[in-house]
């Protein structure tokens, strides 16, 4: 008998493989990065056969790992880092260029030259988002324009495009030889190609965006069964496909209207369950899918989201060498009382939510001689924080739901000087669940919902367990002092690519 659910967890920087128990429970992992590669300034791209090699590798060695065979799985749930563009040859599986990252900025010239008709909000009323270099579409646009024979081979029926789900989904269950060519309305609702209150591709999107309709793949719910893995994990329905934050929305159990959720890794992605009604944003945030489990109504979230937070501790380890590994960030800050009057704005992508600025870039501010590294890692952490504050005050407005406490998760939320920072900044207090891999967990819970390994979102609302709680410390006149000063370096980065 079946006794656990798997997850395939691929992310920005690394791709794990996950093994959970019937309590949630991780049982056993592996985890395996993949090269970043930075071909020119504000271009992100990753191999995609990189992603599947290792996607491969930690299949076995995380079976291997807890002894684990296939009759003991009950099924398998893919998440993964979302707006990540591939085109691939369905022939012969080969990738035409490299995956472009979610981060990267070289579509800015295609978003402002699709936004002189209509403006930055010219696909919001269908597709929720505004016009950014973050979404899909755009990219797709730019790989059939600057790769050679692609465009030939998207109109001939060749050349398909996923986000980073479909090409693994495609993979795991038979590449050329016949792998499903499937997303799931989260992931498709990241591409600015979908129509939210259809939640099927729209068609006068892909005309003007000169995407062939036949390149894209077929939309399904969150939780069913696509289709049987080979290899390792031969015969396993592959039944669960999340982004990233909607599996850790999922994962965190907030399954009702005006629960939220904050995951802090190479970005920080905050959530908050709108539940079957679509909130359009005001103020800067974007409105999206949350989860569709099988048949049941869709549920729909508003999201901030943020570019640059585990990413900016990242930089400062490999590209300033100021610590050699990133836990040792904690350690750094708190080697000193304050920031030392240094605010960090990492705009390295531009600015997502609420300003989203692809012509802004990261500036370190309010420097003296008496500044030292200690100031630089604490204001690295409290970038982190400020950004989250922005967010949360945007979903307070748009949604009419003040943040009344905040559900963490994700790599960072093992700094606890961060995390008590936090609560300082929103003022509210900061919920770590016992188990923080929460992106795992929600892909694990939608494929296991799908093949009967659990019952129902009650059952895995009763799994989910706290570990820790942070409660507010600062005086609140001294928290706005911060965030008016905070504002006004962000006001810094504006505008700085002409």
């Amino acid at each position: 008998m079946a006794m656990y659910a798997v997850a395939i967890d691929q992310g920005t920087t690394s791709t794990r493989f996950m093994v959970f128990d019937h309590g949630g429970r991780i049982v056993c992992f592996d985890q395996k990065e993949h090269e970043q590669i930075y071909p020119r300034p504000g271009w992100v791209e990753h191999s995609p056969d990189e992603i599947w090699e290792r996607t491969r590798t930690v299949i076995r060695d995380g079976l291997r790992k807890g002894n684990i065979g296939p009759g003991d799985i009950a099924a398998i749930g893919i998440t993964n880092q979302r707006e990540t563009t591939v085109v691939w040859d369905r022939k012969t599986g080969k990738p035409y260029y490299n995956a472009i990252v979610w981060q990267d900025t070289r579509t800015d010239q295609i978003c402002n030259q699709l936004a002189q008709d209509g403006g930055q909000d010219r696909f919001r009323p269908q597709t929720g988002l505004p016009l950014a270099t973050y979404f899909s579409g755009p990219k797709i646009m730019w790989i059939l324009d600057n790769v050679a024979g692609v465009r030939a081979a998207a109109e001939r029926g060749d050349a398909i495009f996923g986000n980073i789900d479909t090409f693994l989904i495609w993979q795991l269950t038979g590449g050329t030889q016949g792998g499903v060519h499937v997303t799931d309305v989260t992931n498709a609702s990241r591409t600015m190609l979908m129509d939210l209150k259809t939640q099927q591709w729209d068609t006068e999107i892909l005309r003007i965006m000169g995407i062939p309709r036949q390149m894209l793949p077929e939309i399904r719910s969150s939780s069913e069964i696509y289709g049987l893995a080979t290899g390792d994990l031969a015969g396993i329905p592959v039944a669960g496909d999340l982004g990233d934050q909607q599996a850790a929305l999922v994962g965190q159990t907030c399954y009702s209207v005006g629960e939220a959720k904050n995951t802090y890794g190479t970005g920080c992605f905050f959530l908050l369950n709108t539940g079957t009604e679509i909130v359009p944003s005001r103020s800067g945030l974007v409105t999206t899918v949350a989860y569709k489990i099988g048949a049941a109504p869709t549920v729909f979230c508003l999201e901030g989201s943020i570019a640059i937070t585990g990413a900016l501790v990242q930089w400062l380890r490999d590209n300033l060498g100021m610590i050699t590994s990133s836990a040792d960030i904690e350690a750094l800050a708190n080697s000193v009382q304050d920031n030392g009057g240094v605010s960090f704005v990492p705009a390295f992508s531009g600015l997502f939510a609420p300003y989203w600025k692809s012509n802004a870039r990261g500036v370190i501010v309010g420097l003296t001689r008496y500044v030292q590294k200690g100031h630089i890692a604490r204001a690295v952490l409290e970038a982190t924080a400020w950004q989250t504050r922005e967010v949360a005050d945007a979903m307070a407005k748009d949604s009419g739901i003040p943040t009344e406490s905040l559900k963490v998760d994700g790599g960072m939320v093992v700094n606890n000087t961060l995390m008590q920072f936090q609560s300082d900044a929103l003022g509210v207090p900061v919920i770590r669940p016992q188990v923080a891999e929460t992106t795992s967990l929600g892909a694990a819970y939608a494929a296991g919902l799908a093949t009967g390994f659990w019952s129902n979102l009650e059952d895995l609302r009763q799994n989910w367990q706290v570990d820790k709680v942070w409660q507010p410390q600062m005086d609140p006149t001294e928290r706005e002092a911060h965030y008016k000063l905070w504002k006004k370096a962000v006001t810094r980065t504006f505008d700085w690519v002409e």
